[in-house]
């Protein structure tokens, strides 16, 4: 088996194939480019899409060159996949935005010197915004039946479900599959990479290349991950785990990883870094938690750099210290007017911190909530909370939630 595919498997990455054994041949006959597609609905992907990420970084690990295809023109419509709505329809100027957003965060994680290896960056608003109606009609739509697009689950599950599925929407496997047809005509992209709720919009390209112009693609998609508790990866009760650090600071990020659950330590390890499958295998009966901050700090530094994942690391040793000051700490702004007649426990639940009053109170009770490092027994009104006639001050919540709160 070849060696691209050989990590992509032991790592966990892989899921199908459209042709595991040709594919396998080719790649190890010469160095090929593929390409993975990211809608820019937002200013920051989040660890939902940090897999395909790590899918980039192995291509050029085994010396192949990746294609970083920013959906500029498929954002515009929305892909459907694993959708129960339309996708709220964004601005031009809001997704050119986004499209270098998402490109600088991507360039944090991939060797953009060496030329040989270097991402190729495209976005597909460049062919997709000149299309001829009718022309594209003739020439791709021919290509396709409405019997089999009816088939796929993106398509599928929304009509069993009743709900509203667009004509616009409908498109999107087209366009995904022309873009694949694009990259092929002008890079000789033979690869396209996706999560396994893709597999219909990419065997929908590598079919039209085929019929279009009789050359041989590929396509390889990866699990969907999912974390042991069984949510969704990427979301938490505090929200979307983003890459950008305007967004979520070095630490909270540091930290996410840092209390991963138990049972999705080893699995993580081998997806979300680049340590060795042998190593991670020969330590994996090590201590829980330095096997944790392992992964936190090889996870933080392949984002934000080793200084920064260093900087985290003391960080945390000072906070579980319990003599840290409140540098570094993830900062929440509050308006001293929300809360000025109200309670510890309302402030907590108005910054969602956590979600139950009778939690929050049970909390304070068994002493689970400090601030500046100091025990409260007690749900204090506000006016009693400030410390040293300052206008934040650090709150603890519980052993692994420490936050800086400042007032104005």
């Amino acid at each position: 088996m070849n060696e691209f595919l050989k990590e992509f498997k032991d790592r966990g990455y892989f899921y199908q194939c459209t042709d595991e054994k040709a594919l396998s041949k080719k790649l190890n006959e010469e160095s090929i480019k593929g390409y993975i597609g990211f809608d820019c609905t937002a200013q920051s992907l989040h660890v939902g899409s940090l897999l395909q990420i790590m899918c980039l970084r192995l291509m050029q690990k085994h010396g192949h060159k990746p294609i970083v295809l920013l959906g500029g023109g498929t954002t515009r419509i929305g892909d459907p996949s694993g959708k129960d709505k339309t996708r709220k329809i964004l601005e031009e100027n809001e997704i050119e935005k986004n499209i270098k957003s998402i490109e600088n965060i991507l360039k944090k994680f991939l060797e953009t010197k060496d030329e040989k290896v270097a991402p190729i960056f495209v976005n597909n608003y460049t062919w997709l915004k000149n299309l001829n109606y009718i022309s594209f009609l003739r020439d791709i739509g021919k290509h396709f039946t409405i019997n089999k697009m009816l088939s796929f689950d993106s398509v599928k599950l929304r009509l069993e479900r009743e709900q509203s599925l667009s004509y616009m929407e409908f498109n999107y496997m087209i366009l995904q599959a022309y873009d694949f047809l694009e990259l092929n005509k002008k890079e000789n992209c033979l690869l396209q990479i996706g999560g396994s709720d893709q597999w219909g919009n990419i065997v929908n390209g590598v079919e039209l290349i085929k019929r279009y112009s009789s050359n041989e693609v590929y396509g390889l998609t990866t699990e969907l991950i999912t974390l042991a508790s069984g949510a969704k990866m990427g979301k938490t009760e505090s929200g979307a785990i983003w890459l950008d650090k305007k967004l979520l600071s070095p630490y909270e990020y540091w930290q996410f990883w840092r209390n991963v659950d138990d049972r999705d330590l080893v699995k993580f390890l081998k997806i979300f870094t680049d340590i060795q499958i042998s190593e991670i295998e020969a330590r994996k009966n090590e201590e829980i938690n330095s096997l944790k901050i392992l992964l936190a700090n090889h996870a933080t530094s392949l984002l934000h750099g080793d200084d920064e994942s260093k900087k985290c690391f003391e960080q945390a040793k000072k906070i579980f210290s319990d003599n840290s000051s409140d540098e570094g700490l993830p900062l929440i702004k509050v308006k001293e007017k929300d809360v000025k007649k109200k309670y510890l426990s309302d402030l907590i639940l108005l910054i969602k911190l956590e979600d139950s009053k009778s939690e929050i109170k049970r909390l304070i009770k068994n002493n689970g909530i400090k601030i500046n490092n100091q025990k409260i027994d007690e749900d204090l009104p506000f006016p009693k909370i400030k410390f040293q006639n300052k206008n934040f001050f650090k709150l603890s919540i519980g052993k692994k939630k420490h936050f800086k709160l400042e007032f104005n």
